[in-house]
């Protein structure tokens, strides 16, 4: 069965940083576009960042441009999110997601999903 598994989050105070690795298992995610979304509590779930599968298509929200760097190792299944001077507004539960193409990622149309990981920026 295919899972997408987070690792990464945490407390951090505000104008720090943090990485976020999500890494695929069950199947092999070659040629799926991966991504993050985020939900913040009472809030929906938001587009963060996407990458294509030859890591040559990225897009990333306006909310998080310039702070945030989304990158893919294809060998090991991972998709990384790199995210720095984080902000008291960007705490939300971040999700690793996977899909055929990067606009299914960003779109909310992922195939995969994975269980979340809690980041909170402390100001």
């Amino acid at each position: 069965q295919a899972q997408l598994v987070e690792s990464g989050g945490g407390l951090v105070q505000a104008g720090g940083s943090l990485r976020l690795s999500c890494t695929g298992s069950g199947r092999t995610f070659d040629y799926l576009a991966m991504g993050w979304f985020r939900q913040a509590s009472g809030q929906e779930r938001t587009f963060v960042a996407g990458v294509t599968w030859s890591g040559d298509g990225i897009k990333i929200a306006d909310s998080v441009i310039g702070r945030f760097t989304i990158s893919r190792d294809t060998y090991k299944n991972t998709v990384y999110l790199q995210m720095d001077n984080l902000k008291p507004e960007d705490t939300a539960v971040y999700y690793c997601i996977a899909g055929s193409s990067l606009a299914a990622v960003t779109g909310s149309q992922a195939t995969y999903w994975g269980q979340g990981t809690q980041v909170t920026v402390s100001s």
